[in-house]
């Protein structure tokens, strides 16, 4: 349904709402004016053939009221037409009553002046002054049959003109102001349109931050949490839960900074995912004293973007060093296979060349290694078909790896995600060749899960059973040249994740009950997207 339709559909319900309630004042105005008359005007009539006649014209003006409830009800016949019914039947009784209670001196004839003023209202001016020429028509017929009758003269001529103007004068003013009412009712549409346009892009605004965004009130209850707020904390923040059931040093800071806003917030650490945050305080009046907008950073991202400045200068300048450090290294190598030709009776020898090719190797890893950063955004991402391209690479990292147990793994039939399958396979077989190191190495020991996250997000599991990253670890685990090996240059994590980055999905380690767990969150994929 298009939005103009939409909106011409809320605007005649507000019509025809308008035009139910003029029904309802209808019946209550004749229910109070045969009460009225009955009890306190008793005498009012000459005889009782007026009394009988205005019971009848009491009685056929309910029964017309009764029957514009269906009509109402039931939408028929159109708005148009059936308002002026509406303003012709008020017409009629009232000029009718006007003559039973002896014509305009009665003072009854005023009364048009309300319903035409109500009528041109609903109608938002449409055939306002047409009701205006009804009502002028009706009182100049009635008075010309009085005075045809004998019962008027022909000088109250004057008052029944002074109607008729006043008529056409409520006519107008209705007119103008119904005018101003369908401009004023434009704008509020208009604004209303633009308040929730702009409530979609705050919201958008605020789930595309880096930083995790909170919003909590004067009581220290949460109200508003992007989704960045959530990871970082790692728990649901449910709007209306107290920001001390998540982070409790956080919520002291923010009582601290109420009472003296010039102090600075310290670091405080997520319980949960372990990871520290810098918070920043915003007031989001313009007082201390009411909502509150915190800022989270993650100081692991802020170490990892100064990282990353040190190491891609460093990867320019091992890149522009390759050739020179390698062809040394390719001379120590031979040399020192050389050596242990020469050196094959001399046990002595044999282990300094081991020595010397052990390193070398090691050298030539992390060059290699180093190198890689360079070419992680040489990406060609495709859209891969999850569950054949796990078959094959299991079959492939069994073999290579050495690996003598089955890997269990289960993924979804319809699971597909868009990568680069060679990134892909460099870092799921770095993680499966983790895993494969730390585990037990009995049957199930080694797992892979694909699975959805609650936003739709395809994510991968890489599990083993075996010792979990300690704890003072975690915060170093993804910084480049941290191992725990002597042997390991402490890049292969780091590049893994870089890589996973340059192809829009995320790598992170995920606490679990027993063993270790490291996951890979992919992007949703166009054909998913909704």
């Amino acid at each position: 349904m298009s939005e103009s339709s939409v909106s011409s559909h809320a605007v005649s319900e507000v019509y025809w709402r308008s035009l139910s309630l003029l029904n309802t004042f209808r019946l209550l105005s004749v229910i109070a004016l045969l009460v009225g008359v009955g009890w306190y005007t008793p005498g009012a009539f000459d005889n009782e053939g007026t009394w009988n006649a205005f019971l009848w014209l009491a009685s056929a003006y309910t029964l017309a009221g009764l029957g514009f409830l269906f009509g109402i009800r039931f939408r028929l016949p159109r708005f148009d037409l059936q308002l002026t019914l509406h303003a012709a039947t008020d017409i009629a009784f009232i000029v009718s009553l006007v003559h039973l209670f002896g014509g305009i001196r009665s003072g009854l004839g005023i009364l048009l002046l309300c319903y035409i003023a109500a009528a041109g209202l609903i109608s938002r001016g449409r055939m306002t002054l047409f009701h205006a020429a009804l009502a002028s028509i009706a009182l100049l017929i009635e008075h010309s049959l009085r005075i045809y009758g004998g019962v008027a003269r022909e000088d109250d001529y004057g008052n029944v003109v002074l109607l008729c103007v006043g008529s056409f004068a409520v006519a107008w003013l209705a007119h103008r102001l119904a005018r101003y009412a369908r401009e004023s009712e434009a704008l509020a549409q208009q604004r209303g349109v633009d308040l929730e346009n702009l409530g979609q892009l705050n919201a958008r605004i605020l789930q595309d931050v880096s930083d995790g965004v909170l919003v909590i009130d004067a009581a220290g209850n949460v109200r508003q949490a992007n989704e960045q707020a959530v990871r970082l904390i790692g728990g649901r923040a449910e709007p209306g839960g107290p920001l001390a059931l998540y982070l409790p040093e956080l919520a002291a800071a923010v009582m601290r900074w109420r009472d003296d806003p010039y102090t600075q917030p310290a670091l405080v650490q997520a319980a949960v995912t372990r990871k520290t945050l810098r918070p920043r305080l915003v007031p989001a009046s313009f007082t201390v004293s009411g909502d509150v907008l915190i800022y989270l950073e993650d100081m692991d991202r802020l170490r990892r973007e100064s990282q990353q400045l040190k190491l891609a200068a460093l990867g320019r300048l091992t890149a522009n060093l390759a050739h020179e450090i390698r062809n040394p290294l390719s001379a120590i190598t031979h040399a020192a296979q050389l050596l242990a030709e020469e050196a094959a009776d001399d046990p002595l020898g044999q282990k300094l060349t081991r020595i010397i090719n052990d390193n070398a190797a090691r050298l030539e890893r992390m060059v290699a290694d180093v190198l890689e950063l360079n070419r992680r955004d040489r990406l060609k991402r495709i859209e891969i078909e999850l569950t054949p391209w796990l078959v094959i690479f299991v079959d492939e990292v069994t073999q290579s790896e050495g690996i003598d147990i089955a890997i269990v793994w289960q993924c979804p039939p319809e699971a597909r995600l868009r990568f680069d399958p060679a990134h892909l396979q460099q870092v799921l077989w770095n993680l499966v060749r983790n895993g494969w190191r730390y585990c037990s190495r009995q049957p199930g020991s080694l797992r892979l899960a694909v699975a959805r996250d609650e936003v739709g997000r395809w994510r991968l599991d890489v599990l083993n059973d075996g010792p979990p990253v300690p704890a003072d670890a975690q915060t170093q685990l993804f910084e480049p040249f941290f191992t725990t090996e002597s042997k390991g240059t402490g890049l292969g994590l780091y590049i893994a994740r870089e890589i996973c980055a340059a192809n829009s999905a995320w790598l992170e380690y995920v606490p679990v009950e027993s063993g270790a767990c490291f996951r890979i969150v992919f992007e949703v994929t166009d054909g998913e997207k909704t």
